[in-house]
């Protein structure tokens, strides 16, 4: 598309918005005209924050390959949505469901994510997988904020119950940590003054030297 056909693109939807906002005028309905308007307002807001967003991001380090710019503005969530928006982001949406996670402040892990349904479905990860109902809901309520303009085909998040912990096993032995038989040194040898038996459990005579 060139430039004239660009502009002429720009001048015929600009037309389009007044004429409807003029039919709703007309119409006597106040109330939709007023709805209307606003609607105009907050999309100019939205796409022009969009626009000075990706300005701002270009013009940090203009020196940087074309490639380095790019990746920058995918990282940009607010550019990113807009991509997103009109089917418009180079990324596949696994791709960009794990840019979101990863840019989570709890790390979890992407459990599976069936396209026909949109249902993700996500496990702790880490540390943070303390199974406290309060923070599971705090990460699942981040995961849906985060998802909704990174990845819109994702339309249910569904948290894994964290698996149960493996039982420790304990050591039985034949007596407390440190314990030693009646007579025994530390050596493991009889103690002075211990008495040995024989082997017809008579005491046996201690040989002088």
């Amino acid at each position: 598309m060139s430039r004239a056909d660009g502009a002429r693109d720009a001048e015929a939807a600009g037309r389009m918005v007044e004429e409807v906002l003029d039919r709703l005028a007309s119409s006597g309905d106040r109330a939709a005209c007023e709805a209307a308007e606003e609607l105009v307002r907050v999309l100019m807001e939205f796409y022009g924050a969009g626009f000075a967003r990706t300005m701002e991001l270009l013009g940090r380090h203009p020196e940087r390959p074309a490639r380095q710019a790019v990746d920058t503005l995918l990282r940009d969530e607010l550019v990113a949505s807009l991509l997103v928006l009109h089917g418009l982001h180079p990324d596949d949406a696994p791709t960009r469901i794990g840019r979101a996670l990863d840019a989570l402040p709890h790390a979890v892990e992407n459990a599976g994510f069936d396209p026909a349904t949109g249902e993700l479905r996500l496990r702790m990860a880490g540390s943070g997988g303390c199974g406290c109902g309060g923070s599971r809901d705090a990460v699942e309520q981040a995961a849906r904020d985060a998802l909704a303009c990174a990845a819109p085909e994702v339309t249910a998040v569904t948290m894994e119950p964290d698996p149960a912990p493996e039982p420790v096993l304990l050591q039985i032995g034949a007596g407390p940590p440190g314990s030693r038989p009646p007579g025994a040194s530390t050596s493991g040898a009889p103690t002075s003054g211990a008495s040995t038996s024989g082997p017809n459990g008579r005491s046996a005579a201690t040989t002088a030297p």
